[in-house]
């Protein structure tokens, strides 16, 4: 089947900025986790759990290590990043939040191009993804 002139693929404006915000965010992300694994291994801040301890941790399970090192699951890193294990969790919430920036960046590109069942679409991606972030929706554990 031959192809017709002009129909190549091409990325659309939305695309290319959901790719540049992406690879933009991922870079920071990875950075962000370097920086703070540096800051970690270095001892430059105190860890919550001293490395001459971490070790009666590793043959836990997770609901008996978060039990035994009084740690509370969810959201609630935030309030330990002034330690050095837990401060690595920044970049690992901006690699995880930075598919919710891609899509409201998209957002109005689509409606401007008149898409929008796709608008919609990104922006309930939106939604389903700040619920699920927020703890807001709990399902099983």
């Amino acid at each position: 089947m031959a192809d017709k002139p002009g129909t190549g693929l091409e990325a659309g404006p939305e695309q290319i900025l959901y790719a540049s915000i992406l690879e933009k965010g991922m870079y920071l992300g990875l950075l962000i986790l370097l920086v703070t694994f540096a800051v970690y291994a270095l001892g430059i801040m105190k860890p919550y759990i001293p490395l001459d301890q971490i070790s009666q941790y590793w043959s836990m399970n997770v609901h008996e290590y978060l039990e035994h090192a009084h740690i509370k699951t969810g959201w609630s890193w935030v309030g330990m990043i002034n330690y050095g294990d837990f401060i690595n969790f920044v970049g690992v919430a901006v690699l995880a939040g930075v598919t919710v920036i891609c899509y409201l960046a998209i957002v109005p590109i689509l409606l401007k191009n008149d898409d929008k069942v796709y608008a919609v679409l990104a922006f309930l991606e939106v939604v389903v993804l700040a619920l699920a972030a927020s703890g807001l929706l709990k399902v099983g554990h």
